[in-house]
């Protein structure tokens, strides 16, 4: 009994050993280009990058280029409501909340827009609420 322990302990410091040598995927750093991560296993992480947009002067307008490839997809009868893009160097993550950004893929995220209550993104200040925390409008 103690040796199938052993050998499972064993078995689970060397995989996390191979996990931690693992390069973290990067965004990458091309000006003014927008790309959505796609799944893709012929690459060596599992993840493509596809260009949507270019010529994008900030990252608020590559937001607005993945939410609009984000509700294209619903309507084509896809069900998957979140959807992660880059841009510059960041990552861009857009789901029912709003879009949230972060220099790496597994790090802390930063709320950038929310929802409005008719769906539509805003700068999270812009918007009034009840005091249930509701979304009422967005404010003039």
């Amino acid at each position: 009994m103690r040796s199938f322990v052993k050998v499972g302990l064993l078995a689970a410091v060397s995989a996390l050993g191979l996990s931690a040598c693992e390069k973290p995927v990067e965004a990458p750093m091309d000006a003014g280009i927008c790309y959505h991560l796609g799944d893709d296993a012929t690459q060596k992480n599992g993840i493509r990058f596809n260009v949507v947009a270019r010529d994008q002067p900030q990252i608020e307008f590559c937001a607005a280029r993945l939410e609009e490839l984000r509700i294209k997809f619903l309507r084509m009868g896809g069900s998957n409501n979140d959807l992660i893009g880059a841009y510059q160097g960041q990552f861009i993550f857009i789901d029912r909340q709003g879009v949230k950004m972060s220099k790496s893929l597994t790090g802390p995220r930063f709320f950038a827009l929310t929802r409005t209550g008719d769906g539509r993104l805003a700068i999270p200040g812009a918007i009034q609420r009840e005091i249930d925390g509701r979304p009422i409008a967005i404010a003039p």
